[in-house]
């Protein structure tokens, strides 16, 4: 069984959305899109790429980042992280969505999310890595399915957008177990849950 991962960029105030481009998710009137692009420096491109590089991973997405990268990254060709993306398993949690899915090496989980995933996590040796996919994130905490979080947290207040933790989030103690620090103020903080084996 591996290990499930949630990658999240994170402003101060916790906002998650639309962190990659303009447009990414106007949901709410949200008008920030790109916020995490200027942060971005060869410690970030370095310590991520490691990351998604390593073997052994498979990405997990919910419905929604699903649709927004499956439309995004395949039409990006110049782009080293496109072959990358591409060549990952993904798998995606959705209870409206049917196979095929439209991006390559995706496979459909459908039904109730934790149990999908408790489910996964049992039947593949991969390392399980979730970007984005806040609801989903917020679901497999609930059911204690997270065994890391990967924050990219930025020097940055919106004051406004979806933040990955909301009100009425299941308590949870974590113990930081890597801090890399960028030239541009991010820190990329790796958290457990502080009763996971040390």
């Amino acid at each position: 069984m591996g290990m499930l991962t949630v990658v999240e960029n994170l402003t101060l105030d916790g906002v998650m959305q639309a962190p990659g481009r303009d447009g990414e998710d106007v949901r709410g009137g949200f008008a920030h899109g790109g916020w995490a692009q200027p942060y971005s420096d060869p410690v970030m491109a370095e310590t991520m790429g490691k990351g998604m590089a390593a073997p052994g991973v498979s990405l997990l997405f919910g419905r929604r980042t699903y649709e927004d990268f499956a439309g995004f990254w395949p039409q990006q060709a110049d782009n080293p992280v496109t072959a990358v993306l591409d060549a990952r398993r993904k798998f995606v949690v959705s209870t409206t969505l049917d196979e095929p899915l439209p991006w390559q090496n995706s496979v459909l989980l459908p039904g109730e999310a934790a149990k999908s995933v408790a489910v996964l996590k049992e039947e593949v040796a991969d390392d399980l890595v979730v970007l984005g996919s806040g609801e989903l994130c917020r679901t497999l905490a609930e059911h204690d399915l997270v065994d890391r979080y990967t924050l990219l947290v930025h020097p940055l207040v919106l004051g406004t957008g979806r933040r990955l933790f909301t009100d009425g989030t299941a308590f949870a103690r974590l113990r930081l177990v890597e801090c890399v620090p960028t030239t541009t103020g991010v820190l990329i903080a790796t958290y457990r849950p502080a009763d996971a084996d040390k």
